[in-house]
This record gives C-alpha cells, structure tokens and sequence, in this order.
C-alpha cells in the first residue's frame, strides 16, 4: 500500500511578519487617532493632512531607526555570545560537556544516554559552539542585513497603512464629510489586517481582527473625546 510522503509545512519569516505587524498597527493607529482628534479641535482638512503627513513620516522614521537598532542590537549580542561561548569551550570544556547533558536532561535523558552525542559534539568544535548556542543560550544567528530590512519594512508598512486615515481628508471638501469616511476605512483596514495577521501567528482569525478593530478604536475615540474636552 502506497503511503503518502510527510510533508510539513512550517512558516518562517516570522521576523518579516512580526515587523510588519509592528509597522502596520502603528500606522493604522497613531495616525487615525491624531487626525479623529484634531477633527474635535480644528475646522480644517488642510491643517489635517498637514500634520498628519508630517506624523507619518516621523513615525516611518522612528519607529524604522527603532527596528534598526533592534535588529544590530540582536546581531552584536549574537557575536558577543558566540565569542563567549567558544571561548569557553576551549578553557572549559568539561564544564561545557556537562552543560551538554543538563540540557538533555531537562528532557529527560539520561547521562548514559546522550553521552555518544556528547561525544560526537566534542569531535567538532564548531557544532559544539552551535549547539550551545541554540539549546543552552537559545540564541539563533541573525541573518545577514537583518538590520536594513527590518528598518525600512517596518517604516514602509506604518507608511502604508498612515495614509489610510488620513486619505479622505484629501479628497473631501470639509472635516464633517471627512471624519466619517476617515473611521469608517480605518475600522475596516483594521479589521482586515487583524484577520489576515490572526493567519499567520496562530490566532483565530476573527479574534485578531476584533482585538485589533478594538485597540485602534479605543485610541482614536480617546484622542477625539479629548479634543473635544479641551476645545
């Protein structure tokens, strides 16, 4: 009988996914709020767009330089680690084969039982390193231009998804014509991009999407009710 080949199909560029996230639900709500709030304060759609095009290239900036550093922050921790732990291996050795075995035990195999594969990392240095790396630091190796790509996707999805709240306040004639369309896309983009997030990290997808609607929701009705206080 004919068996059907394995095949498992995992997602990895969840370093891509979560800049995204990152970038897009920033953008979607920060500028949403900003431009729902001086609607409560200001009668015009220019002062609007104004500012909410200089918010979102600030925040493409920011929070683009914030990936920046994140990412090379990760990479120069990597090496530091890497240096730390190979430097180890060839003081300390028996103290890092002992490491070995802990960390086998903590799934429940004995010493008896992993000593071949203590032995056989012993016989390579740089798998020794990489093992320990992985399973005792739980350090993975950056990728090379992790750093670039993290920062410009993520100031391009807080781009992409800052105009779309500011949008109708381009093409309508007034702020009370505006506003409305304003929450209306941006509630919807929302949703939409909670739905198709929920996909890819493993939440129901109805339930990202309310999370998400939610969120962005509560800060642009916060930040209209406190213009509207102060005016």
């Amino acid at each position: 009988m004919p068996l059907t080949p394995h095949s498992e199909k995992h997602f990895r560029a969840s370093d891509t996914i979560r800049d995204v996230v990152i970038g897009m639900s920033d953008g979607l709500t920060v500028p949403f709020a900003l431009a729902a709030g001086l609607s409560g304060a200001v009668d015009s759609s220019r002062i609007i767009t104004t500012a909410g095009l200089a918010e979102i290239a600030a925040g493409a900036i920011a929070m683009g330089l914030g990936g920046f550093l994140a990412a090379r922050g990760d990479a120069e921790h990597y090496v530091h680690e890497l240096q730390r732990e190979s430097h180890e291996i060839d003081t300390i050795p028996e103290q890092e084969a002992a490491e070995v075995v802990e960390v086998f035990e903590a799934y429940g195999v004995t010493p008896e039982q992993c000593a071949p594969v203590v032995h056989a990392l012993r016989q390579d240095r740089d798998a020794w390193v990489r093992f320990m790396m992985r399973f005792e630091l739980g350090l993975e190796q950056p990728e090379s231009g992790r750093a670039a790509r993290s920062a410009l996707t993520i100031a391009g999805a807080y781009i992409a998804g800052g105009l779309i709240p500011i949008l109708p306040y381009f093409l309508c004639a007034n702020i009370t014509t505006a506003l409305p369309y304003s929450v209306l896309m941006t509630l919807l983009a929302l949703a939409l991009f909670g739905f198709f997030k929920g996909g890819f990290t493993g939440t129901p997808r109805f339930t990202s999407a309310l999370q998400t609607l939610f969120i962005g929701g509560a800060a642009a009705a916060a930040a209209f009710t406190l213009a509207r206080l102060i005016s």
